[in-house]
């Protein structure tokens, strides 16, 4: 597929989230569409693997839609085999191409659906109870609310609003026999990408801007083609998990999701995305009280946690003991949860492995348990290996300047680390500054080849941040200061006394057009003439 006919895709999968953005709020339409992008792609799925099983006895799976005990037990056949390899099932007369059929009125005059997609959604949530892929597929659709008074004041409002999306949804072709497309994927990163621009600050809670998706992935495959494991422990959306996979190939992809809408969002990017069920590991609570993966230690670690969260801290005991957090002298602040997020992801992190955060350029300098956490990251454990500054308002809900934090397990004992101020590395935008190419690829290729570059990044010793008490702050490290180009004072004012010399004439040609037409000139010349010869 062209650029082109990207666009015109993303274009028109937008269109159709236009029918609903006056009924609702952006972070609620956004469960509408995307979740019935999702059922068409599960559909469309369904029936390309249908076909293949049945391409020797030469019938297609819509020919089956008739429930004679003969289809009945072909399509038994066909329900065992998808549920084992892809994780869910749907029947021939639960496609998505038959439900709008019937809302289009094909088989009469009843078009009523909203009963039929209900048990549809339903059905493909319970056909995985006791299988495998029950936990990626349980309450997947729970926020599609098809009873909600926002689609339709009447019942007969709410059909009519969902059969007009289904059927413009049907219209559009989304490429899926052809193997190596992703583009429904990149469609739907598209579309994430812009309810988060839409939801304001909730948007930040769901995405992180793929502009810097693509800095943290580049960072944590570096010099590797195939990586064992990616973990992000705020996972949001999966877009950051996702986005790693652009760059090596990745085995296992673990995340965990605190809000459940964005969890269900996550587990249907992933699938989207064409990733096996088998091969993604999503679960939904909160990762620094409940971590529903205490034995991973992946090869990758990167997330974009929520902004100095609040979070137990001292309130709870448990965590003084717990390894994640006990052996730094300090629990994180209760309201600043950055340093529980990093030693978190630190502790799941392999030996062989890299690790990249987005964080609050607080977390540099400041004081107090912060302060003692990051002097034994440095001075024990000597595992940080970069400090990124990036530009103000790059991320959804807050325009504060960020930094990435890189981190590494097998650095030597004497190895500098690199600082990075990135900070004038963007391109204004009308709502939000973004990252062009150029700014991504001068921000990963001087952290790969650890450059030093004037005013840019300097590689600093341990010795050195000893001695600025290990405090981060990039400005420490990197004189960014522009001399001002000094000035001809006297070169400045034969300027102007020849300006002035020039406007004396211009008002003596003003007063004699005056004098011609008989009228007088807004100004006296005689005066004007002389106040300015002398200076005045």
């Amino acid at each position: 597929m062209s650029e082109e006919q990207k666009r015109l895709l993303e274009q028109s999968l937008w269109a159709i989230a236009d029918l609903l953005r006056g009924r609702m709020n952006a972070d609620e339409y956004k469960n509408y569409v995307l979740g019935f992008i999702f059922l068409k792609y599960l559909s469309e799925r369904q029936e390309i693997y249908a076909d293949e099983l049945l391409k020797r006895d030469k019938i297609k799976y819509t020919d089956l839609i008739d429930e004679t005990p003969e289809n009945d037990e072909i399509v038994n056949l066909i329900k065992q085999q998808s549920i084992e390899n892809k994780g869910f099932f749907l029947k021939p007369n639960q496609l998505f191409s038959y439900i709008v059929r019937k809302g289009n009125k094909e088989f009469g005059s009843d078009n009523f659906i909203i009963e039929d997609l209900k048990n549809i959604l339903n059905s493909i949530e319970q056909n995985t109870v006791g299988h495998e892929s029950e936990e990626d597929f349980i309450g997947l659709f729970e926020d599609v609310d098809l009873s909600s008074a926002k689609l339709g004041k009447t019942e007969k409002e709410k059909n009519d609003t969902v059969i007009e999306i289904l059927s413009r949804l049907n219209r559009i072709d989304f490429n899926l026999t052809d193997a190596k497309s992703d583009v429904l994927g990149d469609a739907y990163e598209y579309l994430i990408g812009q309810f988060a621009a839409g939801a304001g600050k909730k948007g930040g809670e769901f995405y992180t801007p793929s502009q810097v998706s693509r800095i943290l992935s580049q960072i944590v495959t570096a010099g590797k083609d195939k990586i064992k494991s990616v973990y992000d422990p705020t996972c949001g959306s999966g877009s950051l998990l996702i986005r790693v996979k652009d760059y090596a190939d990745v085995s296992e992809i673990y995340g965990q999701e605190l809000n459940r809408t964005t969890y269900n969002l996550a587990r249907m990017n992933m699938l989207l995305h064409g990733i096996n069920y088998t091969k993604f590991h999503i679960r939904q609570g909160d990762t620094l009280t409940d971590d529903y993966f205490p034995d991973l230690k992946a090869e990758a670690v990167v997330a974009n946690p929520p902004f100095s969260a609040k979070w137990k801290g001292d309130s709870n005991p448990l965590f003084k003991t717990d390894e994640r957090f006990s052996k730094y002298g300090s629990l994180a602040p209760k309201d600043k949860a950055d340093y529980a997020f990093a030693t978190h992801m630190i502790h799941h992190l392999a030996d062989n492995g890299a690790m990249a955060i987005v964080l609050p350029h607080g977390v540099l300098f400041r004081g107090g348990a912060e302060e003692k956490i990051r002097k034994y990251i440095i001075e024990k454990l000597n595992y940080l290996e970069a400090v990124i500054g990036l530009a103000p308002n790059l991320f959804y809900g807050t325009p504060i300047p960020v930094c990435v934090m890189v981190f590494s397990k097998c650095r030597k004992e004497d190895e500098k680390i690199l600082f990075m101020d990135a900070s004038g590395e963007f391109e204004k935008g009308k709502n939000q500054n973004r990252l062009t190419d150029d700014n991504i690829k001068k921000i990963v290729d001087t952290y790969k080849e650890k450059k030093e570059t004037d005013k840019f990044s300097r590689l600093v010793s341990l010795d050195e941040i000893k001695e600025n008490d290990y405090n981060l702050n990039i400005s420490r490290y990197i004189d960014t200061f522009e001399e001002e180009e000094s000035i001809d004072l006297e070169a400045v004012s034969n300027e102007i006394k020849k300006l002035e010399l020039e406007e004396i004439e211009v008002d003596k040609e003003i007063a004699g057009y005056c004098k011609e037409l008989g009228i007088n000139p807004p100004f006296d010349p005689d005066i004007t003439n002389i106040t300015k010869a002398n200076g005045v």
